[in-house]
């Protein structure tokens, strides 16, 4: 359930994105009678309306996310609230300014965001925050998180560069489908080869 809520504003996205490209008509008129206004210049087979109606609707399921956490009084990450603030600044930009390029921004700025802060913690701050996340549950040598750090956060501005090459360099749908299916499988799959890592480098719990 946890994943299921986390992915929530994900999953709206790419649902109301493909529905909007499926009724283009249908989209153009709820846009313009729930959010007032569409782009005049918007004809059938533009990708903006598909993208307005879509972000809209994310904006409400991150809202609806954080408010259901908020209300059973569960813990709201960092990340989630950074990724809410995001979504809903530079996704109403985009409904409001009718412009695409806030919102394909917003995976890139929380990825480089993620990875400032986890290079910030081991330069700045003198912590490795993987393993002041982690430690209670994971015990590995130093040398083993200082390296996770050094991965992840490079990984992470990779995503966030990743992001930008698939937005510039192809057509609006491909750019949806690489956020919604890309960046998640290679999130994945990274997570599944750090576990492999992280199983190679654990202590054995002591007998004392």
């Amino acid at each position: 359930m946890k994943i299921l809520l986390d992915l929530l504003p994900v999953v709206v996205f790419f649902v109301a994105f493909r529905l909007a490209k499926a009724a283009p008509q249908l989209a153009h008129a709820w846009a313009a009678a729930v959010l007032g206004s569409v782009p005049a210049a918007a004809s059938a087979a533009s990708d903006i309306v598909p993208v307005i109606v879509a972000t809209a609707c994310a904006i409400v399921a991150t809202l609806i996310q954080v408010s259901w956490l908020l209300l059973r009084r569960a813990t709201v990450t960092a990340s989630v609230w950074l990724s809410a603030a995001l979504i809903v600044v530079f996704g109403g930009l985009t409904v409001w300014l009718h412009n695409e390029w806030f919102i394909k921004w917003k995976p890139t700025l929380l990825y480089w965001a993620f990875a400032a802060v986890l290079a910030c913690g081991q330069w700045i701050w003198k912590r490795n925050l993987l393993g002041v996340l982690f430690s209670s549950e994971l015990q590995l040598p130093q040398a083993a998180w200082d390296r996770l750090l050094i991965a992840w956060a490079a990984f992470f501005l990779v995503l966030g560069c990743m992001n930008l090459v698939v937005a510039y360099q192809f057509s609006t749908e491909a750019w949806v489908n690489f956020k919604t299916f890309g960046l998640l499988g290679l999130t994945f799959a990274y997570s599944v080869s750090t576990g492999i890592y992280v199983a190679r480098h654990l202590k054995a719990p002591s007998n004392g």
